[in-house]
Formats: structure tokens, sequence, C-alpha cells
């Protein structure tokens, strides 16, 4: 049957999905992780199939799992978008990078007793606050300015221990000289990126800037390199393996972008399934210098559906 993304000589080590393959890794997988941005949704607006296709896979018995790197919403906030959309999915199938950072200082026993100043937005707050621990900072401080003035003395927290950076829709230099301060001058202050996405997709036509410039700012500020904690680092895959108990060569992570949901899913030993519905076009998986390679690609998560009917 003909495929709608054709084969050429540059991808031939990179399968389409296919009819013909299809049947191989459906029948290989017991749980597919999905990325949801420009995978399952972009901006606001469900992608085409989307629905009838995750309803198949879960009348087959898999076992559906959402990995996000966007932290601007909390686990209950992602619930209530999928929803929202049609789409039923609970907050025990949703792994956000907001829920990651939380998770992280939690495992490693951040102290109760002290505070987690946050470049971000509600979801890292509303996450933080479920796990037990004190936060300020967020949208709360995207209000507040300081004005550089000759011995002027900045007043900040001395007993924050962590600084989480995510998305920031409200970025501003008060936020900026908190962090660097924090980081700089509280002993042990740990500093912890949710991700360092380049750009995010805030709405279905457009990529605008992503984490990774709010974490790269207080990298240069503070000449520290910080904890990540999303795609394609390995705690995320840590915590979900510990919960569901599936050996991750019978996963499938299935996603946009090359350099975290591919990696993320290669790094740890799972198939991989790149969807050309987001970031990544077929020129850039093609592309000679790219060294990232799923194991297959499709135009979209629907094409699983089409394909397996076919």
């Amino acid at each position: 049957m003909e495929n709608s993304i054709a084969p050429t000589a540059s991808s031939l080590q990179v399968q389409p999905l296919s009819s013909k393959n299809v049947g191989t890794l459906f029948n290989s997988v017991e749980a597919f992780l999905f990325d949801c941005d420009g995978v399952i949704w972009k901006g606001d607006k469900l992608i085409e199939g989307v629905t009838e296709t995750l309803e198949m896979l879960r009348s087959k018995g898999k076992k559906l799992v959402f990995v996000t790197n966007n932290s601007s919403k909390s686990r209950k906030q992602y619930a209530k978008k999928f929803r929202s959309l049609g789409v039923p999915v609970n907050e025990e199938e949703i792994f956000s990078s907001s829920f990651a950072a939380a998770m992280y200082l939690k495992v490693n026993k951040f102290p109760q007793d002290k505070k987690i100043y946050v470049i971000g937005q509600e979801g890292i707050l509303e996450e933080l606050e479920l796990a037990g621990f004190q936060s300020l900072g967020g949208p709360e401080d995207g209000k507040k300015s300081v004005e550089p003035k000759s011995n002027c003395h900045f007043e900040y927290d001395k007993n924050v221990g962590a600084v989480v950076v995510g998305i920031d829709h409200y970025i501003n230099y008060y936020k900026l000289h908190y962090a660097t301060l924090c980081i700089r001058e509280n002993p042990g202050c740990l500093f912890i990126a949710t991700n360092r996405d380049a750009t995010g997709p805030m709405s279905d036509s457009q990529e605008w800037p992503g984490a990774g410039c709010m974490v790269g700012a207080v990298c240069g500020s503070t000449q520290k390199e910080p904890i990540v904690v999303g795609k394609p680092a390995t705690f995320m895959m840590d915590f979900l393996l510990q919960k569901f108990q599936i050996d991750t060569s019978k996963m499938c992570m299935v996603g946009d972008r090359l350099d975290t949901d591919i990696l993320f899913g290669k790094n740890a030993g799972c198939k991989t399934l790149l969807v050309l519905s987001g970031i990544t076009s077929l020129s850039a998986l093609q592309d000679p210098s790219n060294n990232i390679k799923p194991d297959y690609y499709a135009s979209k998560v629907a094409d699983i559906l089409k394909f397996l009917e076919e």
C-alpha cells in the first residue's frame, strides 16, 4: 500500500511507518509514551485522528502515558485540557516536567523547611505544593520590577534552597536577579531546569521561545549548569519504570522532536516513532548532519490506526 511519506536514499536507515511494518511495532509494544505539543495537539487544537487512535490503542490493551516537557501546567491542569478536547485521560497517565521537578526534590529528600524559588508558570507551583514544598515567585513576580541604583541592596529569601526554572511567559529582570542571588549566594542552593527546549508551540501556527532561553539566562548570570529533569534526561524514565514496571524494550516513545523525545526514548532503550506533525520536518530528519534516528517515522499519530486498518 502506498505510503504518504516517500522514503529517500538518505532516510533508508529510518523506516517510514507503513501497513507492512506497523504490525511488528504494534505487537512488540505494551506501552505507548506520547509527547503532547505537536503530537496530540498544536496550541489548543487537537491533531486530526488522535482521539480515534488513542481509543483503539486502549481497546487493544495498550498502556498510554503522556510525557511532556511543557511545565506550564500541572498534571491536574493537563487532564482538564485533555478532557476539554474530548480525550479522556487521568492524572496518573500524565508525566509533565513540572511534576518531574517536584518529584526530583522529593526523591532526593529536599528539606521541607527550605523554600523553592520558581521562574515559571502555575504548573510548577501547583506540583511543588502537592509534593509538600514551600515555593515563591512564579507569575506573581512578573508584576515586580527592580531598578539598579548605586549602593542598592536587593532583599531576597536566604532560606531558598532550590531554584526551579521552566517556561515563563512573564520573565523579567526581577526574576532573573532573584534567582541569580539565590543560586550564587545561598549555600548549596540547587539549580533545576524543567527542560531546555529552545522553542515551544504556544499556538497552532508559530513556535515561541521555550524554557531553554529562560534557563540559558540563569546559566549566564550564575555561570552554573542546571540539573535537567525533563526529556531527554533520564529522570522521568526512571520514575516511569518504577511506577509501571514495564521493560523499556516494550515501550514506544512517540514524539515530534529529535533532540528531546526521540533521544529520550533511544537513551532508555525504547522503540521510537517520530511524527512530523510538530517541530521536526522530513528534511530535518533526513539531513546528513542529523545523527538522532528514530526507528520509524510517520506524518501523524493517526497513521498508526490508518496502517493497522489497511
